[in-house]
C-alpha cells in the first residue's frame, strides 16, 4: 500500500480532537444535560442543550467522542436545540463486544432522538460520521431535515485489498503501533502540535474491538450504494488530492443541489482549525434552507 494512499485514507478516517479537551459543561450559555438512551442492551451517551422537537445533532467519527465539537456547539445553542452523541463503543457510551455497523450507529442516533423527544434533525457528521448520517437518512428520511458533511467520504476509501492491508495490523496484538502510525501520518496537518499527546491519548482510549469493528463497518460495500440524497446538504472539505474535480462531480450527481465547498489552509479537522468560519458557514446554510431562525 502506497504512502500517498495511506495518508489519504488516514486523513479521511481519523476523527481526533486537536485542541486540549475541556468539559462541554464549561461552555457559556445553556448548560448541557448528560443523558443515556437505551439501545438493545447498551447505553448510548449524549449531551443535550435546550428543548424542542427539532435539533442539530453532532456525530463524531472513528475513535473519538462528542467532545471534539466543543469549539462549535456554543454557536448553535442560541439558534436551536443541540445534541451531541457518543456513538456506541466511543466516549462514555457502552462498549460491548458486538458487531459495529453503520446500521447500529444509525439506530443509536434514533434511540437518542426517541429518548430526547426529538422528531426531526439536522445532522452534522465528521469523517466516519458522514456514512453514519447517510445511513440514518436511508433508514429515517422523514426524520432528516438536512445533512452537513465535514471532510467525509460518500464512496469507498479504496479497493478491498487496500483496505484489508490497512486494517489487518489493527487486528493483531500490536494494534497500538498501527494506531500510533496513523497519528504520525496526519501530524503535519494539525495546526497545534502541542496537542498531539492529547490526541494520542484520546485515540488510544478506544478499545481495540471498537477500532476494528468500526473500521470493518466502513468496508461494508452496501453502505456505499449510490442512492440519491435529496435532503438539503452542505459538504465542507479540506483541500486535498482526493477531493478533486471528479469527486466533486460524483457528489453533485449523487446529491442534487449540494453546497460543496473546499477550504484551503485547514486540516482534516477544519471545524477545529477554523471554528468561527465553520460555525458561520453551517449557520448560513441552515438559515438559507429556513431550518433555523434568521
Amino acid at each position: 500500500m502506497t504512502t500517498s494512499f495511506s495518508r489519504r485514507l488516514i486523513i479521511s478516517l481519523l476523527v481526533i480532537a486537536v485542541f486540549p479537551f475541556i468539559a462541554l459543561s464549561q461552555v457559556k450559555g445553556t448548560p448541557p444535560q448528560d443523558r443515556f438512551a437505551k439501545l438493545d442492551t447498551m447505553r448510548v451517551h449524549y449531551q443535550n442543550y435546550g428543548e424542542g422537537k427539532e435539533a442539530i445533532v453532532f456525530i463524531h467519527g472513528w475513535s473519538c467522542s462528542l467532545k471534539y465539537w466543543k469549539a462549535n456547539i456554543p454557536a448553535f445553542v442560541s439558534q436551536s436545540r443541540v445534541i451531541a452523541i457518543d456513538l456506541p463503543g466511543h466516549g462514555e457510551s457502552d462498549k460491548p463486544q458486538v458487531t459495529y455497523s453503520m446500521d447500529l450507529f444509525a439506530r443509536a442516533i434514533d434511540a437518542v432522538l426517541q429518548d430526547a423527544g426529538v422528531e426531526r434533525v439536522m445532522l452534522v457528521g465528521h469523517s466516519m460520521g458522514t456514512p453514519v448520517i447517510r445511513q440514518f437518512y436511508r433508514k429515517y428520511p422523514n426524520k432528516t431535515l438536512a445533512l452537513v458533511i465535514v471532510d467525509g467520504n460518500l464512496r469507498p476509501f479504496g479497493n478491498p485489498e487496500q483496505m484489508k492491508q490497512f486494517l489487518d495490523p489493527l487486528r493483531g496484538p500490536n494494534y497500538k503501533e498501527q494506531a500510533e502510525r496513523m497519528i504520525g501520518f496526519i501530524a503535519q496537518s494539525v495546526k497545534d502540535k502541542n496537542d498531539l499527546e492529547e490526541i494520542r491519548a484520546t485515540m488510544m482510549s478506544t478499545p481495540q474491538h471498537v477500532m476494528v469493528g468500526a473500521f470493518d463497518a466502513m468496508m461494508d460495500e452496501t453502505i456505499w450504494k449510490q442512492d440519491k440524497i435529496n435532503a438539503p446538504t452542505l459538504a465542507v472539505m479540506a483541500k486535498q488530492p482526493q477531493w478533486n474535480a471528479e469527486y466533486e462531480k460524483f457528489v453533485r450527481d449523487l446529491v442534487p443541489g449540494v453546497d460543496f465547498q473546499v477550504w484551503e489552509g485547514v486540516s482534516h479537522f477544519l471545524m477545529m482549525d477554523e471554528p468561527q468560519k465553520f460555525n458561520d458557514t453551517v449557520l448560513a446554510f441552515l438559515r438559507k434552507n429556513k431550518l433555523i431562525k434568521n
